[in-house]
């Protein structure tokens, strides 16, 4: 019985997103539109507690079940149903969903508090965690799929908000719509590899395909194919080298919707689908070695980038692309619990993040430019603490969470002999922790920069209680992933290891490492991280101005990490620019005008023209057609007497 419920954890927010959409604006009442939407969500993550207790009292072999709703699709050898796989993983990633969902939702109520839009946004909201769940909880690709591009519409509905605002780039309409178009071409990929998989296995369904794929050799040729393509998907959704441009802009949101789209939900897709998929990933070495070096370049990549952002919003948004990187890391070595342990851990203090971000910009009255904060934590002073715990969580320091499912990516790394990633893995720590602190520095110590007339205030406590639930989890949400060399249990290995065993069967095993050598590595990730907290207090704890810090200190450096690199430039040359031009000079001009509307046009310069040549002889003088009828009746006569 307890499992029949899922569905009602899925259809919950779908309810919500119909009652507020309908009726939204005609209840009025925030109080009310609120807890629709945020009861539709907190009631899905009570389900989830329940099905959790139910796997943990189930033996750890027979804890997957489908509950399947009815018959879907049936198109020749197609059979797909609406159908929900619950298994360790996706009782995770529902937790995490409707947990931080909800939470989010709660916080929502504050800080939209008076927006005309108030009902629209909790609809979108709704319906952003209804396409999700639907993606996590699919036990075929084709449902997965659907949750898949809701959440992209979503994404879209969300992002642009906003509609009539400007962004740096321009409105918030062409942040969303830039995501919606850059989500497209990695959802190609996606479909992509669904097609290849139906030829090869019938189905869409996992645990057919799946059985299957167990009997085909390490690095055959279709896995590799099949793999790389979902991968190309996964790298739009989750925002990796090349389709990462996407996630900086979505800033545009509401920042509940940063929230939401950067910690718990869209990003974390891809790494899911990789995740739910490993088998296939662990049949496909080439592909896994590809996840491996996208996801540490990610890391690094982004992390240079958010080393000189000024809006406090773009800060996080490029360490959500970092920390994704450090994900896709894991899943590439081989570490797949280390991968969905850090997308848990990262839930929390992501979302934490952004919130504290959000609580800063309302007391700040929309401003986001950290240069004109600064000794903000005397006005803010619930926001400040909890900001800083999720910081000291994300830096990797012990114990926070952040340091055990960090840690565990970077030492099974180095244990797979991924000495390079483990390197950049490492450099990518002490940048996170560079930032993060400068972050901190700038907003909340030193002299106040802010123009006079702005009064600081903390937020009320629908704003500040979801704050103070999400510092404890970053705090001791590491619990559940201590490692045997600190004498724990590693929780949530055992917990998702019936998952992933058919994977990690495929990969070479590797040799026992010592406890000696793991310590060491803990006491230099630590150690460096702690460094990089240093640096930036040095450089940027200022009492008076606003510190320069790395502008001043590596100004060419400085210039180009500024302009991200000239990517958006790059994109905009190579590809937006040519695209626009060839389909303004070939497709419009060309082919629309030159051949569509010319043949159109010719058309009727044809009728028109036989139109006149006939026309003459419709002169309405009924003399000359009596005239032509005569000469007609003439002219037969005079044939037939002649034949």
């Amino acid at each position: 019985m307890t499992y029949e419920l899922v569905p009602l954890a899925v259809l919950l927010p779908f309810i919500g997103f119909l009652i507020n959409g309908l009726l939204g604006r005609l209840i009025k009442r925030e109080a009310v539109i609120g807890a629709i939407g945020s009861a539709a969500v907190g009631i899905g993550f009570l389900i989830g507690l329940n099905v959790l207790f139910s796997m943990l009292a189930a033996d750890p072999e027979h804890r997957t079940h489908v509950v399947e709703l009815f018959p879907w699709i049936s198109a020749g050898g197609l059979q797909t149903s609406i159908a929900y796989q619950i298994d360790p993983l996706s009782v995770v990633m529902l937790l995490i969903v409707t947990g931080v969902g909800f939470l989010i939702h709660v916080y929502a109520i504050g800080y939209m508090h008076g927006d005309p839009g108030f009902w629209r946004f909790f609809t979108y909201l709704n319906l952003f965690i209804f396409a999700m769940l639907n993606l996590i909880l699919a036990d075929n690709f084709l449902l997965m799929f659907l949750g898949w591009e809701g959440v992209g519409l979503c994404s879209y509905l969300l992002i642009g908000f906003w509609y009539d605002r400007n962004f740096e780039k321009g409105t918030t309409g062409d942040a969303a719509k830039k995501a919606f178009i850059v989500n497209r071409i990695g959802d190609f990929g996606f479909l992509i590899g669904m097609f290849l998989i139906f030829t090869t296995f019938g189905t869409l369904r996992f645990a057919p395909v799946f059985a299957q794929a167990e009997a085909f050799p390490v690095g055959a040729p279709i896995m590799l194919a099949i793999t790389l393509a979902l991968f190309v998907g996964a790298t739009g959704k989750s925002a990796q080298i090349p389709l990462f441009v996407w996630l900086p802009d979505a800033m545009a949101g509401p920042t509940p919707v940063s929230a939401l789209i950067h910690a718990a939900t869209m990003v974390t897709a891809g790494v899911y689908m990789v995740a739910r998929c490993s088998l296939l990933y662990a049949l496909a070495p080439a592909t896994m070695t590809v996840v491996a070096v996208i996801g540490a370049s990610t890391a690094l990549f982004a992390a240079t980038i958010g080393l000189v952002q000024n809006d406090i919003k773009k800060v996080l948004a490029y360490s959500t692309v970092s920390q994704l990187g450090y994900m896709f890391l894991a899943m590439g070595v081989g570490a797949f619990t280390a991968g969905i342990f850090h997308v848990m851990t990262h839930a929390f203090f992501k979302a934490l993040l952004f919130l504290g971000a959000g609580s800063v910009i309302h007391a700040m009255h929309e401003e986001q430019d950290i240069q004109k904060m600064g000794g903000l934590k005397s006005h803010v002073p619930i926001t400040y603490r909890t900001f800083l715990l999720a910081s000291l969580a994300i830096a990797g320091i012990f114990p926070f969470s952040g340091f055990f499912s960090k840690d565990e990516i970077l030492w099974k790394a180095f244990a797979g002999g991924h000495i390079v990633l483990w390197a950049m893995g490492l450099f990518g720590a002490i940048l996170t922790a560079f930032y993060m602190f400068r972050l901190v520095s700038l907003t909340f110590d030193g002299e106040p920069r802010w123009a006079h007339g702005k009064h600081p205030h903390e937020a009320p406590a629908t704003m500040t209680v979801p704050l103070m639930v999400l510092a404890f989890l970053s705090v001791f949400g590491g619990v559940l992933g201590i490692p045997a060399a600190l004498g724990g249990g590693n929780a949530i290995e055992q917990w998702l290891e019936p998952v992933f065993r058919p994977a990690l069967d495929k990969l070479p095993h590797e040799g026992h490492a010592s406890h000696v050598l793991e310590y060491t590595l803990m006491i230099v990730s630590v150690g460096v991280a702690l460094g990089g907290i240093l640096v930036a207090r040095r450089w940027y704890r200022s009492t008076t101005g606003v510190p320069e810090g790395i502008a001043a200190r590596f100004p060419v450096i400085h210039r180009v990490l500024v302009n991200k690199y000239f990517v958006d430039e790059a994109y905009d040359a190579v590809v937006v620019n040519p695209i626009q031009k060839g389909s303004e000079r070939i497709l419009w001009k060309g082919i629309d005008v030159g051949v569509i509307d010319w043949l159109v046009n010719a058309s009727a310069r044809f009728v028109a023209y036989l139109s006149r040549t006939v026309r003459v002889v419709q002169t309405g003088v009924a003399q000359g057609y009596a005239l032509a009828f005569v000469l007609g009746v003439v002219a037969i006569l005079g044939w037939l007497l002649v034949h």
